[in-house]
């Protein structure tokens, strides 16, 4: 059962790669495109729109899989910050703090930059780790 799944780990990277830069992306297009119009992104304060920013940029790198190791460093550094100033002063729990996705972007990022991009990745195209 192990080799049958393990081989397709290097797809499933790639893939996991992709879909974690396209959900960050969307926030960042939400934050500064203003689309989907979101109560919460409406008038955000500048450290949510340079946050945004971040994900704008750094989740379309991500998602195609450029500079992949630095670009999923500096976002599970990213999250990490949104986490601590963001939601864990409403409370310690992160079901009750709303941070729940804040940690888990923090940690698939830093999975990211360790293991690299897969091989379905511009890095990879160029013949670089990530």
């Amino acid at each position: 059962m192990d080799q049958t799944f393990s081989k397709f780990q290097p797809i499933t990277l790639s893939l996991f790669r992709f879909i974690t830069g396209l959900l960050l992306f969307q926030y960042g297009v939400a934050k500064i495109l203003k689309f989907p119009a979101i109560p919460q992104f409406a008038n955000p304060p500048p450290l949510i729109m340079t946050a945004g920013g971040l994900e704008l940029v750094l989740g379309a790198l991500l998602m195609v899989g450029l500079f992949s190791r630095i670009t999923a460093f500096v976002l599970s550094g990213e999250m990490a910050f949104a986490y601590f100033i963001g939601h864990y002063p409403r409370g310690f729990l992160p079901l009750v703090n709303g941070g729940t996705a804040a940690i888990l972007f923090c940690f698939a990022c830093l999975y990211l930059a360790t293991s690299g991009p897969g091989p379905y990745s511009i890095d990879a195209a160029m013949g670089k780790k990530g």
